[in-house]
């Protein structure tokens, strides 16, 4: 137990729930801030206001935006047909930074997970299945972690498209650009032996 007032105590543990921040690490941020109260705290204390009250999650893909539908969901030039399915927003966000894909996307929230007892209605699945068949969409790229979670869902939404003759990819797996074979697991060069392509 520490002896600062109540008020910084009730900080430091609302700090300490953010990801990567546990209780030493939130009390070192939270002294930080005080230290910089008029240059960081009060500005952030005023973003953080104006973002909660005005972040809302689009109602056509999911993702995080200040209106009802995102700006990609807006944009016309992005109506490509091509749907790209991602876990989460921070997943979608990673995906505008290497701005390669002119499409729209469709976050799902997650992934399948038994044990943690998350199905399909926990998740958009159902959303993306009637997006494809009232959006016109002629493809669909599974942009999901590579993980056993992550590969059920894939096969799931695969399944649930069958038949919809929309065409169903995946981000290719492998050896990542300036990766060396020595550092990098066994399913990896598993996967990327699998994916080979001609040179």
């Amino acid at each position: 137990m520490s002896n600062a007032p109540k008020e910084i105590e009730t900080l430091i543990e609302m700090m300490a729930k953010l990801p990567g921040l546990g209780p030493r690490s939130a009390r070192r941020a939270v002294l930080h801030l005080i230290k910089k109260r008029a240059f960081l705290m009060t500005p952030l204390a005023d973003a953080m206001h104006l973002v909660a009250a005005t972040a809302r999650e689009c109602i056509t893909c999911g993702n995080i935006g200040t209106d009802t539908t995102c700006d990609i969901c807006q944009s016309g030039k992005r109506a490509t047909g091509e749907i790209c399915v991602v876990e989460d927003v921070a997943d979608l966000w990673a995906m505008e930074r290497g701005a390669v894909f002119k499409g729209r996307y469709h976050v799902l929230g997650g992934t399948l997970s038994a044990l943690d007892a998350i199905g399909p209605d926990e998740l958009r699945i159902p959303k993306l299945v009637a997006r494809v068949q009232d959006e016109g969409i002629t493809e669909i790229i599974l942009a999901l972690n590579a993980t056993i979670d992550g590969q059920t869902t894939a096969h799931y939404i695969a399944d649930q498209l069958e038949g919809t003759g929309v065409q169903v990819t995946s981000l290719a797996q492998g050896v990542p650009i300036g990766g060396e074979l020595d550092y990098l697991d066994d399913g990896t060069i598993s996967a990327a032996l699998r994916a080979r392509k001609t040179f």
